[in-house]
């Protein structure tokens, strides 16, 4: 018996066992383990990356500009012209779809973005320095729960009037406080654990035990409620522009897009209208939500799944 052969240790099946690779090869082969594990977590994925991609090239993939029109094609069905038919006014339905995800996923997503980073801060801090701070900074996120969330959008959007920065800020503002509360939760267990104590035992300041103790073991949290907060986002945005307090025109967005086919749908060809942009936030909405649950179980251990 060769005593110099260490026995390996069993590897439950779905997970990668990344320790025999090389180090440049691990985040692709790790991500095409992931990928056979969770196809649908991939497909969700990939789903997501072509929308962002369509929208940030938006004037390149488009095949038309999202406001020209030609009044002679108005109303007109699919075609190879026009792959998704035109509206009443001739403009490209597949054109303003894609510029539409510039406005709907892009501000969703500047606003998640938001939404986090104010969630990290306060939770973290919170949680962290605790006594009276701890209770006014939740008192104050209760408060803020309370508030009903469309009317605070309406509020402000009709009172500071609509654009894209307001909306941004204004989306992030709803959506943080949630969050806010999940991870002061998690970061009072994280100040529980050894090492944190053994850091602040070293004299470390209290900016280094949270920037590099704390936080980066609340990062796969930060990530999954992002992404489980872009569906929501998205809804919301869409349901501004769609009752008009949304972007203002002429920047496309798919709530204004069904705002616009309401008054079409009697007309031969007016479901068209509404049919594109309605499956458009389903589709994102969905694959969001798939791609956050998938993360969830892949970063969480105590939830991950064999397979």
């Amino acid at each position: 018996m060769d005593h110099d052969k260490q026995p390996r240790a069993p590897v439950a099946r779905g997970e990668p066992p990344l320790g025999t690779l090389r180090p440049h090869l691990r985040p692709l082969t790790a991500l095409w383990q992931i990928a056979r594990a969770r196809p649908e977590t991939a497909l969700a994925a990939l789903v997501i990356a072509l929308i962002l991609a369509a929208a940030v090239l938006a004037g390149i993939v488009a095949p038309y500009p999202a406001e020209g029109g030609d009044l002679d094609d108005r109303m007109a069905g699919p075609s190879s012209r026009h792959l998704l038919g035109t509206d009443k006014v001739g403009r490209d339905v597949l054109s303003r779809l894609i510029y539409g995800a510039r406005q709907s996923l892009l501000l969703g997503a500047g606003a998640v973005l938001i939404a986090q980073l104010l969630a990290a801060l306060l939770g973290i801090t919170s949680a962290y320095f605790g006594g009276w701070f701890d209770l006014a900074v939740q008192r104050v996120i209760d408060m803020w729960i309370a508030v009903p969330g469309l009317l605070f959008l309406i509020f402000v959007i009709g009172t500071i009037g609509a654009s894209a920065r307001v909306v941004l800020v204004v989306v992030g503002l709803l959506l943080f406080a949630g969050s806010s509360r999940v991870v002061r939760g998690v970061t009072l267990s994280i100040m529980g654990l050894t090492f944190v104590d053994a850091a602040q035992g070293t004299g470390a300041s209290h900016a280094r035990v949270i920037l590099r103790h704390i936080l980066p073991n609340l990062l796969p949290l930060i990530a999954i409620q992002a992404t489980m907060q872009l569906g929501a986002a998205v809804l919301i945005e869409s349901s501004l522009s769609f009752l008009g307090y949304g972007v203002p025109p002429p920047a496309p967005t798919w709530g204004r897009m069904l705002a616009d086919a309401r008054s079409e749908l009697t007309l031969p060809g007016g479901f068209n209208l509404a049919l594109w942009p309605g499956l458009a936030i389903t589709l994102v909405v969905f694959s969001v939500n798939l791609l956050g649950d998938g993360l969830h179980q892949i970063l969480d251990p105590r939830r991950r799944r064999r397979v």
